[in-house]
């Protein structure tokens, strides 16, 4: 048996077992009721009428900013203290990137920042919970709203959470969950739109289906993405569109999921909560700020060092926990200064100060369900000595 510690675990019982395996029996591997069944739970969790499974959450955002019409000569404002995958969609999409600094905080985009960054060509703003913290966003939807300008809500590190009431996925005029393993469902890899608007939702069943033609749906009217061969359409395609389906193995999982989804949240607070009170007491050390009336949904556990540290000194702590076989990782660097950004847009160091700063002693620490007391104390434990010997070390 491994004493590796890992960084993430997906938690993954026999019920999600019977599942998958039921779906294969079945016969029935794409375009079947698990996926149906999917985008109900997601939506309904989110309070949204429409749920559009897809293959990832990179796959969702793309396909939101398609759907909301951005392309070339169009700017996107996104942060620069993100997962790579919220400013890749918009290239993808044709449009451009404007990098937003965050909020020391929050680590969510600085609202001041983004108040700055609009320009006649700003066509949306990709609003991201930063490792499930929703801070800000209803200000954030008000803000896009002013401006007219389309909120897409990258919600694929929050699944679950809530502030004020509303829950993550409702901020944005759509939003997109992400169920990759280390997430807090998972469907192996896949994604979730979610949106109150039915044109949006019918586009973009349409698009992640080879952009075969909507139907109107004979209890509403409503167009919707005809997705059952027969009747000469299967091989009609009104518009170009892309192989973005979720398996019905995937949706099958992400079903068993989300009817456990309460109890993993309990499971990652209870472990967010060991680690608070373990770590709390350390002046070197910078730990998660939650904003009042917020359930939170923990995606990671991410601490920062206070500025007495370099960026060297966290990745000589990284490679020490790595050495006592603890998983640990830099979330998250900043993404213009990325090579492939530097080299497209010229960023350099300095550009965003706090991103930089906050990035250069982030250190994302193990997170799961199924981590022990006994595991934690030996990971706060290892933590601390590591922070102690880069101290003595400078003395």
């Amino acid at each position: 048996m491994s004493n590796v510690i890992p960084l993430s675990q997906p938690d993954i019982t026999e019920s999600e077992i019977a599942a998958v395996v039921g779906t294969l029996r079945s016969g029935r591997l794409s375009i079947g009721p698990q996926a149906d069944a999917f985008e109900r739970l997601v939506a309904e969790r989110a309070g949204r009428p429409f749920g559009v499974a897809v293959n990832s959450g990179t796959s969702g955002l793309f396909l939101s900013l398609i759907a909301l019409g951005i392309g070339p000569g169009d700017e996107v404002i996104t942060p620069a203290f993100s997962f790579v995958a919220s400013a890749n969609c918009v290239l993808h999409a044709g449009a451009t990137p404007v990098f937003v600094d965050c909020d020391p905080r929050t680590l969510n985009m600085s609202l001041a920042e983004v108040e700055r960054a609009f320009t006649p060509r700003t066509k949306a703003v990709i609003g991201v919970e930063v490792f499930g913290n929703p801070a800000d966003m209803p200000e954030l939807a008000s803000l896009c709203a002013r401006h007219e300008v389309p909120l897409v809500e990258d919600a694929c590190e929050g699944l679950g959470g809530m502030l004020k009431g509303e829950p993550i996925g409702h901020f944005g005029r759509m939003a997109v969950f992400g169920f990759f393993p280390n997430k807090q469902i998972t469907t192996g890899e896949g994604g979730m739109i979610v949106t109150h608007d039915d044109r949006l939702a019918a586009l973009c069943r349409s698009l992640r289906n080879q952009g075969r033609p909507l139907q109107p749906e004979p209890s509403s009217g409503s167009p919707v993405p005809f997705e059952s061969p027969g009747l000469g359409s299967w091989l009609e395609h009104e518009r170009m569109g892309f192989n973005f389906r979720l398996p019905e193995i995937n949706a099958a999982l992400g079903v068993a999921q989300m009817r456990r989804l309460d109890q993993i949240l309990d499971a990652r607070q209870r472990v967010a909560d060991g680690y608070f009170r373990r770590l709390g007491g350390n002046p070197d050390l910078i730990l998660p700020t939650i904003p009042p009336d917020t359930l939170m949904s923990w995606f990671v556990y991410v601490i920062r060092l206070s500025d007495r540290y370099t960026a060297a000194d966290r990745d000589e702590i990284i490679a020490g926990l790595r050495r006592h076989d603890i998983g640990a990782s830099n979330y998250f660097p900043p993404i213009p200064l990325l090579p492939f950004y530097r080299r497209a847009y010229g960023y350099v160091p300095g550009d965003f100060p706090v991103a930089e700063r906050v990035s250069e002693r982030t250190i994302a620490l193990p997170f799961h369900n199924r981590l022990t007391e006994r595991e934690q104390d030996l990971i706060c434990q290892t933590l601390e000595v590591m922070m102690q010997r880069m101290t003595f070390s400078r003395d």
